[in-house]
Protein backbone atom coordinates (compact mmCIF):
# COMPACT_ATOMS: atom_id res chain seq x y z
CA UNK A 1 0.00 0.00 0.00
CA UNK A 2 1.23 3.58 -1.18
CA UNK A 3 1.56 6.23 1.68
CA UNK A 4 1.16 10.00 0.74
CA UNK A 5 1.19 12.76 3.23
CA UNK A 6 0.86 16.52 2.38
CA UNK A 7 2.35 19.59 4.07
CA UNK A 8 0.03 21.97 5.32
CA UNK A 9 0.72 25.91 6.24
CA UNK A 10 -2.33 26.88 8.16
CA UNK A 11 -4.16 29.05 5.49
CA UNK A 12 -7.95 28.76 5.15
CA UNK A 13 -7.18 27.68 1.32
CA UNK A 14 -5.17 24.91 2.14
CA UNK A 15 -7.24 23.43 5.35
CA UNK A 16 -9.81 23.58 2.88
CA UNK A 17 -8.51 21.79 0.08
CA UNK A 18 -6.89 19.40 1.53
CA UNK A 19 -9.67 18.35 3.75
CA UNK A 20 -12.28 18.34 1.04
CA UNK A 21 -13.29 14.45 1.84
CA UNK A 22 -12.52 13.39 -2.03
CA UNK A 23 -9.32 14.78 -1.33
CA UNK A 24 -8.08 14.06 2.19
CA UNK A 25 -8.77 9.95 1.41
CA UNK A 26 -5.32 10.33 -0.88
CA UNK A 27 -3.69 11.27 2.11
CA UNK A 28 -2.64 9.39 5.01
CA UNK A 29 -0.84 12.26 6.90
CA UNK A 30 -1.45 16.02 6.79
CA UNK A 31 2.06 16.93 8.04
CA UNK A 32 1.86 21.15 9.87
CA UNK A 33 4.78 22.61 8.41
CA UNK A 34 6.49 23.66 11.72
CA UNK A 35 5.98 19.75 12.69
CA UNK A 36 7.66 18.57 9.81
CA UNK A 37 11.67 18.49 11.79
CA UNK A 38 9.45 15.69 13.67
CA UNK A 39 8.26 13.77 11.07
CA UNK A 40 9.89 10.04 9.79
CA UNK A 41 9.70 11.07 6.71
CA UNK A 42 10.74 7.34 5.73
CA UNK A 43 6.97 6.22 6.15
CA UNK A 44 5.62 7.85 3.31
CA UNK A 45 6.27 7.07 -0.12
CA UNK A 46 4.91 10.71 -1.33
CA UNK A 47 5.16 13.96 -0.48
CA UNK A 48 2.78 16.50 -1.53
CA UNK A 49 4.08 20.38 -1.15
CA UNK A 50 1.00 22.61 -1.75
CA UNK A 51 1.24 26.47 -3.44
CA UNK A 52 1.80 29.49 -1.33
CA UNK A 53 4.05 27.78 1.34
CA UNK A 54 6.33 29.69 3.20
CA UNK A 55 9.22 29.73 1.46
CA UNK A 56 11.84 30.14 4.15
CA UNK A 57 10.51 27.52 6.30
CA UNK A 58 11.31 24.82 2.94
CA UNK A 59 14.60 26.55 2.69
CA UNK A 60 15.06 25.58 6.42
CA UNK A 61 13.99 22.17 5.95
CA UNK A 62 16.00 21.62 2.70
CA UNK A 63 18.49 19.12 4.05
CA UNK A 64 15.88 17.57 5.70
CA UNK A 65 13.83 16.96 2.40
CA UNK A 66 16.92 16.14 -0.12
CA UNK A 67 17.69 13.26 2.50
CA UNK A 68 14.04 11.95 2.19
CA UNK A 69 14.47 11.96 -2.16
CA UNK A 70 18.26 10.62 -1.28
CA UNK A 71 16.52 7.89 0.20
CA UNK A 72 13.87 7.34 -2.97
CA UNK A 73 10.97 9.32 -1.84
CA UNK A 74 9.03 11.32 -3.87
CA UNK A 75 7.80 15.00 -3.47
CA UNK A 76 5.18 16.64 -5.59
CA UNK A 77 5.67 20.53 -5.80
CA UNK A 78 2.96 23.00 -6.72
CA UNK A 79 3.45 26.51 -7.32
CA UNK A 80 6.23 29.02 -8.07
CA UNK A 81 9.16 27.77 -6.39
CA UNK A 82 11.64 31.11 -6.38
CA UNK A 83 13.69 29.84 -3.36
CA UNK A 84 16.62 26.77 -3.41
CA UNK A 85 14.74 23.91 -1.44
CA UNK A 86 14.52 21.20 -4.26
CA UNK A 87 17.71 20.32 -6.31
CA UNK A 88 17.77 20.96 -9.36
CA UNK A 89 15.08 23.26 -10.01
CA UNK A 90 15.47 26.28 -11.65
CA UNK A 91 12.10 28.73 -11.55
CA UNK A 92 11.77 31.68 -14.13
CA UNK A 93 9.19 34.26 -12.64
CA UNK A 94 6.80 35.43 -15.73
CA UNK A 95 4.31 38.34 -15.42
CA UNK A 96 0.77 37.24 -15.07
CA UNK A 97 -2.06 37.36 -17.33
CA UNK A 98 -5.25 36.36 -15.34
CA UNK A 99 -7.32 37.11 -17.52
CA UNK A 100 -6.31 35.72 -21.04
CA UNK A 101 -9.08 33.81 -22.38
CA UNK A 102 -10.83 37.23 -22.37
CA UNK A 103 -9.01 38.41 -25.36
CA UNK A 104 -9.74 38.15 -29.28
CA UNK A 105 -8.44 34.56 -30.56
CA UNK A 106 -7.19 33.87 -27.39
CA UNK A 107 -4.89 30.77 -26.56
CA UNK A 108 -3.30 29.59 -23.48
CA UNK A 109 0.05 28.46 -24.89
CA UNK A 110 0.51 25.44 -23.33
CA UNK A 111 0.64 22.36 -24.72
CA UNK A 112 1.11 18.71 -23.70
CA UNK A 113 4.85 17.56 -24.76
CA UNK A 114 4.06 13.88 -23.63
CA UNK A 115 0.62 13.41 -24.47
CA UNK A 116 0.80 9.06 -23.99
CA UNK A 117 1.92 9.35 -20.44
CA UNK A 118 0.14 8.07 -17.63
CA UNK A 119 -1.01 11.31 -16.01
CA UNK A 120 -3.78 12.55 -19.38
CA UNK A 121 -5.64 9.23 -18.84
CA UNK A 122 -6.45 10.85 -15.49
CA UNK A 123 -6.87 15.05 -16.83
CA UNK A 124 -6.73 16.99 -20.20
CA UNK A 125 -4.79 19.81 -21.08
CA UNK A 126 -8.01 21.58 -20.37
CA UNK A 127 -8.18 20.74 -16.59
CA UNK A 128 -4.37 22.16 -16.16
CA UNK A 129 -4.84 25.35 -18.09
CA UNK A 130 -5.99 28.50 -16.31
CA UNK A 131 -2.67 30.81 -15.53
CA UNK A 132 0.63 30.77 -14.61
CA UNK A 133 2.88 32.72 -12.68
CA UNK A 134 6.63 31.79 -14.43
CA UNK A 135 7.94 28.24 -15.74
CA UNK A 136 11.02 25.48 -14.99
CA UNK A 137 13.37 24.92 -16.86
CA UNK A 138 14.03 21.47 -16.04
CA UNK A 139 17.71 19.31 -15.93
CA UNK A 140 18.84 17.12 -18.62
CA UNK A 141 16.98 14.14 -18.53
CA UNK A 142 14.00 15.26 -17.17
CA UNK A 143 10.56 14.59 -18.78
CA UNK A 144 8.55 17.56 -19.20
CA UNK A 145 4.66 16.96 -19.51
CA UNK A 146 2.89 20.28 -19.73
CA UNK A 147 4.98 22.94 -21.50
CA UNK A 148 4.40 26.70 -22.97
CA UNK A 149 4.74 27.13 -27.19
CA UNK A 150 7.65 29.56 -26.48
CA UNK A 151 9.88 27.75 -23.92
CA UNK A 152 9.91 26.49 -20.07
CA UNK A 153 8.05 23.69 -18.50
CA UNK A 154 4.65 23.93 -16.37
CA UNK A 155 4.87 20.45 -15.13
CA UNK A 156 7.55 18.07 -15.54
CA UNK A 157 8.69 14.81 -13.51
CA UNK A 158 12.59 14.45 -12.74
CA UNK A 159 14.00 11.39 -11.84
CA UNK A 160 17.68 12.37 -12.60
CA UNK A 161 18.82 14.60 -9.95
CA UNK A 162 18.42 12.65 -6.86
CA UNK A 163 17.77 8.93 -6.43
CA UNK A 164 14.23 10.03 -5.32
CA UNK A 165 11.50 11.37 -7.68
CA UNK A 166 9.80 15.15 -7.90
CA UNK A 167 6.71 16.39 -9.94
CA UNK A 168 7.21 19.66 -10.31
CA UNK A 169 4.70 21.89 -11.36
CA UNK A 170 4.07 25.68 -10.94
CA UNK A 171 -0.02 25.33 -11.34
CA UNK A 172 -1.31 26.70 -8.13
CA UNK A 173 -4.50 24.47 -7.72
CA UNK A 174 -4.92 24.00 -3.67
CA UNK A 175 -4.89 27.59 -3.05
CA UNK A 176 -7.63 28.47 -6.22
CA UNK A 177 -9.53 25.35 -4.97
CA UNK A 178 -9.33 26.41 -1.12
CA UNK A 179 -10.49 30.08 -2.39
CA UNK A 180 -13.47 29.07 -4.31
CA UNK A 181 -12.24 30.46 -7.19
CA UNK A 182 -10.97 28.68 -11.05
CA UNK A 183 -13.15 25.90 -11.80
CA UNK A 184 -10.55 23.82 -14.06
CA UNK A 185 -8.62 23.45 -10.53
CA UNK A 186 -11.37 21.27 -9.23
CA UNK A 187 -11.20 19.11 -12.21
CA UNK A 188 -6.99 19.31 -11.89
CA UNK A 189 -7.16 17.58 -8.28
CA UNK A 190 -9.84 15.10 -9.20
CA UNK A 191 -7.62 13.67 -11.69
CA UNK A 192 -4.25 14.22 -10.36
CA UNK A 193 -4.63 13.06 -6.95
CA UNK A 194 -6.08 9.46 -8.33
CA UNK A 195 -2.78 9.41 -10.63
CA UNK A 196 -0.84 10.10 -7.55
CA UNK A 197 -2.15 7.35 -5.85
CA UNK A 198 -2.88 4.61 -8.46
CA UNK A 199 -0.04 5.23 -10.86
CA UNK A 200 2.82 7.74 -9.74
CA UNK A 201 3.78 5.69 -6.59
CA UNK A 202 1.81 2.44 -7.34
CA UNK A 203 5.70 0.77 -7.11
CA UNK A 204 6.09 3.00 -3.77
CA UNK A 205 9.71 4.62 -3.16
CA UNK A 206 12.25 4.23 -6.28
CA UNK A 207 15.30 2.70 -5.13
CA UNK A 208 17.85 4.55 -3.30
CA UNK A 209 20.39 3.75 -5.97
CA UNK A 210 18.22 4.62 -9.08
CA UNK A 211 20.58 7.29 -9.91
CA UNK A 212 23.87 5.57 -9.34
Amino acid sequence: MTRLAALYGGSAYQHRTLNEPKYRRHFDQLIYLLDLPSVHLSRFDGLLVPDRLHQGRLVAARERLSGYLAQGGTIIAFGDQPEPWLPGVRWEHRPTNFWWWLEPGARSGLVLSRPEHSLFRHITLADATWHQHGVFWPPDGAETLIALEDGGAVLYVDEVSTPGRMVVTCLDPVSHFGSYFMPATERFLDGFLPWVSAELLATGRRSASATG
